[in-house]
């Protein structure tokens, strides 16, 4: 299977951060939905007219992550998103944050989270995930 990838940048702003500025746990798994679902737009498989149209969505099932190294208020980190393993009704992706480096250094990697996610109906009975949906995923 060829990897599909998508990566955005997100600015760490003081919403996103504790009392000592550093960047809340939950948040990690925030970023983490807005670069799925960059990933699916990119792939032109936006949630609603999914769900309206089509009559699915993708749910997530079981997540592991790792916190590595802190994000502070002010960075830039850098959200990648890459599709490891699809299934008949769920697929599993690799989502990667890395904190942006300055002046060509390597970027830094601050997070990591498997994640598997689930195709389910409007029940939420999961369901097979269509050949559409396969074909925008170059699978």
């Amino acid at each position: 299977m060829t990897q599909i990838q998508h990566e955005m940048d997100i600015r760490i702003y003081y919403e996103d951060t504790d009392a000592g500025g550093i960047v809340f746990y939950a948040n990690y798994l925030k970023f983490c939905e807005r670069g799925r679902t960059e990933f699916l737009r990119q792939a032109g498989l936006e949630s609603k007219p999914l769900m309206d149209r089509e009559g699915f969505i993708f749910v997530v099932r079981k997540l592991t992550a790792d916190y590595l190294l802190p994000a502070f208020l002010d960075d830039i980190i850098v959200m990648k998103t890459t599709l490891t393993e699809m299934r008949n009704a769920s697929f599993d992706m690799k989502q990667i944050i890395y904190k942006k480096a300055d002046g060509g250094q390597p970027n830094i990697k601050i997070f990591e989270m498997d994640v598997t996610l689930v195709c389910v109906n409007k029940k939420g009975k999961p369901i097979r995930v269509s050949d559409p949906v396969r074909d925008a995923l170059g699978l």
